[in-house]
């Protein structure tokens, strides 16, 4: 069973280079600009990969009441998927979804 260190903190996005803020109600996992994250948790919010590599999104699925953002690592080309925030980019979201 996966464990949840919450974090939520501010960074600069690897991919696009805009400032992000917490989010507030959950953890902040990725850039909501641009949709990238980056591949640093073994577990979420343990920051015990030391891969590093930016998680590039490359699709979308249904998820609840919500949807997850399928990623491939650039680096180590693993798979993972985040739940998508509130303040994602919408557009990205869709061309995301007309993917599959």
């Amino acid at each position: 069973m996966k464990t949840f260190n919450m974090i939520d903190e501010a960074f600069k996005c690897e991919n696009c280079n805009k400032d992000v803020g917490k989010l507030k109600y959950t953890a902040r996992d990725h850039c909501p600009y641009c949709l990238y994250s980056k591949h640093v948790d073994i577990n979420p919010g343990d920051r015990k990969n030391d891969c590093n590599g930016l998680l590039q999104p490359i699709g979308i699925e249904k998820f609840k009441d919500t949807y997850k953002i399928i990623y491939q690592c650039e680096k180590c080309k693993k798979l993972h998927k985040n739940i998508m925030s509130k303040d994602d980019n919408m557009n990205l979201i869709i061309e995301l979804s007309k993917i599959q």
